[in-house]
């Protein structure tokens, strides 16, 4: 489909927000502005078909990569030293830029072009992608992806969100995608300019289960026919690429769906927090996919999919989790009443204290569950056990955050209250993301 008046708007902001133009005309705050306002108007047709996809690198067989090292019942809380060299990088992005465009990401709805341009700079797109294919990936690590959820989600989770995205596309792609799949769309993450892409599963239903979506795909010979609607789809007007759960005539699949394709459209879905994952309300109105584009080569595993999601929504709130715990403490200690600081009060130090134990129980069952999924041991129940402890004690470590500040608590001007609406995300939210 081509791009309308407003795809091409919104086209020319962002290459313009790419370059010192705006800067040096002194209007990048009303370029930004009006990019907003026209991403948010109601209803449009996707906008982001310009990049055409094309199998350019044929394979005979889907590329996979390896659990690491030995298999075996037990996890280990030691990090390789790759891993801490990434940790390193990330969590300096993270207090670096993350930390500091919080607050404007939540007020615009969206994360800026050019937070995005940094983050690709760190590379998470080539570890997902295997070394045949042109990335840097020569061993499957849900646990990496884990860390980097967390250290970025301790910056800004809503801007944590919108870069791990493509990246979780990249990581089921590399799973599960099929020979075809994978040398039409995985080879494209390992370039310079990796597509924007995005999963959705979610959907604006009360009491949604991911395992029974609502969205529908019927085959039509060669081609599913996908109905239905998705609700808090991270970058959803900037994608050229969802991965889209729908349900078939023989259960759950997920479906490779372009930006720009007929039927294929996205409305405003503004929500309580995480607003700077630029989250979208997708509208699938009769769009026909190849049957080449259902995910998987025979070896799909759709309630994998769904737990691997789940898991880095865990890490997620572990990390801005303790962005809260190491705000709090400091706060606590500085803030004086009655002539002693507050973190004397036994009311005070209790509610802290809590707020660690618990942090460190969401930790270990998260981490306990991905070391499994690594491993490629069954990781089922670790990860409903996880989820049911995190989406209770996260939300709580919000409420208690919120409380040791008081009445500052409840202002813009600390980001305990920005934190403490991401958190509630936890409980309600599916898909996005995958490690």
């Amino acid at each position: 489909m081509a791009r309308d008046a407003m795809g091409y708007a919104l086209s020319a902001l962002n290459h313009l927000a790419g370059s010192g133009v705006l800067d040096r005309l002194g209007v990048r705050r009303t370029a930004e502005n009006i990019s907003y306002y026209l991403s948010r108007s109601s209803f449009s047709a996707i906008s982001t078909s310009a990049r055409q996809f094309r199998n350019l690198n044929p394979l005979k067989r889907p590329q996979r990569l390896q659990a690491p090292g030995e298999t075996r019942d037990l996890f280990d809380l030691n990090i390789t030293d790759e891993q801490r060299m990434i940790r390193e990088s990330v969590q300096e992005f993270a207090r670096e830029v993350l930390r500091e465009r919080g607050e404007a990401g939540d007020a615009e709805q969206g994360i800026a072009a050019g937070t995005l341009e940094q983050a690709s700079e760190l590379g998470l797109t080539l570890f997902a992608v295997p070394e045949a294919l042109g990335g840097a990936a020569t061993e499957r690590s849900p646990v990496t992806s884990m860390l980097v959820a967390e250290d970025l989600a301790h910056g800004d989770m809503g801007q944590a969100i919108a870069i791990l995205a493509p990246v979780s596309v990249a990581n089921a792609l590399t799973q599960w995608g099929s020979a075809h799949q994978q040398g039409t769309y995985l080879v494209e993450f390992a370039g310079d300019h990796p597509p924007v892409a995005t999963i959705a599963v979610s959907e604006p239903a009360p009491l949604f289960d991911p395992l029974r979506p609502a969205c529908t795909a019927s085959r039509r010979g060669d081609h599913y026919v996908l109905k239905g609607t998705k609700s808090l789809v991270p970058l959803a007007a900037q994608a050229e690429l969802f991965l889209v759960a729908a349900m078939t005539d023989d259960g759950p699949g997920v479906f490779i769906v372009e930006g720009g394709s007929e039927g294929l459209s996205v409305a405003a879905d503004p929500a309580m927090g995480i607003r700077a994952s630029g989250q979208g309300r997708l509208v699938l109105d009769g769009v026909k996919v190849p049957a080449d584009n259902r995910l998987g080569a025979g070896d799909f595993d759709y309630r994998a999919f769904v737990d691997l999601g789940t898991l880095a929504w865990c890490s997620l709130a572990i990390g801005t989790s303790q962005a809260m715990l190491d705000y709090v403490i400091p706060y606590a200690n500085e803030r004086t009443a009655f002539g002693e600081p507050i973190s004397h009060r036994q009311g005070v130090a209790f509610l802290i204290s809590d707020m660690a134990i618990e942090l460190d129980a969401m930790r270990m069952l998260t981490w306990r569950a991905v070391c499994r999924a690594e491993q490629g041991l069954p990781f089922r129940r670790e990860a409903h056990l996880a989820r049911t402890l995190v989406k209770d004690k996260a939300m709580g470590i919000g409420t208690n955050g919120v409380q040791v500040l008081g009445g500052h608590g409840y202002t813009h001007e600390y980001p305990v209250e920005r934190w403490y609406r991401d958190l509630r995300a936890t409980g309600i939210a599916f898909g996005g993301l995958h490690l």
